[in-house]
């Protein structure tokens, strides 16, 4: 539960950014050793953009004997107007909107209070 002076505070990806673009084996592919299981390789291959919905899977491969594992994801990215109207629509004012310092210009974070009518009587 949000305290009344409680700030609520979350990022989002901005879709205007498409970080979609980059869901590809060439651009995620990593490798690393894990202490109990080996080396294991993995990657992220996009699999369908429909927007607002873009799905991808992420593949992982088991050196040791070769066992791959597969995780099929869909993600909704719902852009700066459509939050904060949904924030709006929650009881929920805006106070700032400003770029994630670890990632700028992929995400967005919101800042935002209850209403000033939320919870009086």
């Amino acid at each position: 539960m949000l305290r009344p002076e409680g700030q609520l505070v979350f990022e989002a990806r901005d879709p205007a950014r498409e970080a979609w673009q980059g869901w590809n084996r060439e651009q995620t592919y990593g490798r690393v050793d894990l202490p109990e299981a080996g080396p294991l390789r993995t990657w992220i291959e996009l699999t369908e953009v429909r927007q607002p919905f873009v799905s991808f899977r992420t593949i992982f491969v088991f050196e040791a004997d070769d066992a791959v594992l597969t995780s099929d994801s869909t993600l909704r990215f719902r852009g700066r107007a459509e939050l904060a109207g949904s924030l709006q629509t929650a009881g929920f004012d805006v106070e700032e909107v400003r770029e994630a310092p670890d990632r700028p210009g992929c995400e967005l974070v919101f800042i935002a209070r209850r209403g000033e009518s939320e919870g009086m009587c």
